[in-house]
């Protein structure tokens, strides 16, 4: 335990010089803004003192790095919550992608591989809308009067107050999808648009 402890401090002086030449600074910069004397943070960078906690502390803030990078320790990945999956009565699979509440929510959607075209699905209108993009297999989307078969690649995007519903078109294979949707309206804003064809 005594030799890693000794093996980290002695690392740490190369680690801080790094990540202040990284970062373009003299000495002299850092010591203005963190309020250690450029002769510390020579004798630090040395190997010559070993740094205080608290002295890691502020170089860690002013070079933007964690004290995991400064003790050349691998991070921990960041822990993610779980994301429920749900099935749906016509047994399609939901995979929230967001976890939050408000603005746009993001799903994927599977449903099962179907032989026949199922007979058109039941619509529904609600608040809001929607955005989707079909990831794979053939999905009929029933929009209003329109039915529509949308294949890999293709995008749909409709206000949710028109009656629509989503079926598989009877590919023999699973459809996979993705939906955006934004409760109270919310809509994609494209910061770059296509050139024109």
């Amino acid at each position: 335990m005594a030799d890693d402890v000794a093996a980290v401090l002695a690392a740490m002086g190369p680690r801080l010089r790094a990540a202040r030449e990284e970062r373009g600074d003299t000495l002299r910069d850092v010591s203005r803004a963190t309020g250690i004397a450029a002769s510390t943070l020579s004798r630090i960078e040395n190997g010559l003192r070993p740094p205080t906690l608290a002295l890691l502390l502020r170089l860690a803030q002013a070079y933007g790095v964690s004290l995991d990078a400064l003790a050349g320790t691998p991070e921990a990945p960041p822990e993610r919550p779980s994301r429920p999956v749900r099935r749906t009565a016509d047994d399609k699979t939901v995979m929230p992608l967001t976890l939050y509440v408000g603005g746009l929510h993001a799903h994927k959607h599977v449903l099962p591989a179907g032989d026949d075209r199922p007979p058109r699905p039941r619509q529904v209108s609600h608040e809001g809308y929607e955005w989707l993009c079909v990831l794979s297999g053939r999905l009929w989307l029933a929009l209003g009067d329109h039915d529509l078969v949308l294949t890999a690649g293709e995008v749909a995007e409709f206000d949710t107050r028109t009656p629509h519903a989503v079926a598989n078109a009877g590919s023999g294979t699973p459809v996979e999808y993705l939906v955006l949707f934004g409760p109270q309206g919310e809509r994609l804003r494209p910061r770059v648009q296509p050139a024109p064809a």
